[in-house]
């Protein structure tokens, strides 16, 4: 696993290694995490990523929220509650030396409250497969105001999710067993 692009691109991440069954560590490939970052930053969506604040929902390894700071986000905010996977995550932040940068929230993704400071206007969704916890994890982020009006969502699933009320679909596609769906807040 390494970052694809941007100012570390190449910087090879902690592997996951063994890890732990209970916690679910899937980390995005870097065939699709290349493929979504093309997508946002040369799809039409009037590049989302470059200064953004990001949130990075069922962060894991935080490949997702690194390969965002790798490419001009501003900051990331890392939410992640499995104990395996927040050491991986805190030596892949260390390993990027963006300490500064990020935010390392220990919390469930469903149950995240409201929010202190402004809602982030890019989101990264990777909830473990088949478990309507993605579901859940954006409405609670809708709830508790992480989201700023006008947000995008980029929602990794085994399949096609159900868009809940208050986001359009922007795109959708395939690769693999990923189903990668890029939403607007509305």
């Amino acid at each position: 696993m390494r970052i694809i692009g941007g100012r570390s691109r190449g910087l090879h991440l902690s592997a996951v290694g063994v890890g732990d069954a209970r916690a679910h560590l899937r980390p995005t490939s870097d065939r699709v995490r290349e493929a979504i970052f093309n997508l946002l930053i040369n799809g039409g969506y009037n590049d989302p990523v470059s200064d953004a604040r990001v949130l990075d929902l069922f962060a894991g390894t935080g490949a997702l929220g690194l390969e965002a700071l790798s490419r001009g986000a501003r900051s990331v905010a890392f939410v992640e509650d499995g104990s395996v996977a927040l050491g991986i995550l805190r030596r892949n932040v260390g390993l990027m030396r963006v300490e500064a940068q990020v935010d390392v929230i220990r919390r469930d993704a469903t149950k995240l409250g409201p929010v202190r400071g402004a809602g982030f206007g890019l989101a990264f969704l990777d909830p473990p497969y088949g478990r309507g916890l993605g579901e859940a994890a954006l409405a609670s982020a809708q709830a508790g105001g992480w989201l700023q009006p006008g947000a995008i969502v980029v929602w990794e699933e085994g399949v096609a999710p159900e868009i809940p009320a208050g986001f359009d679909p922007l795109d959708q596609r395939r690769y693999g067993d990923t189903v990668v769906t890029i939403l607007r807040m509305a």
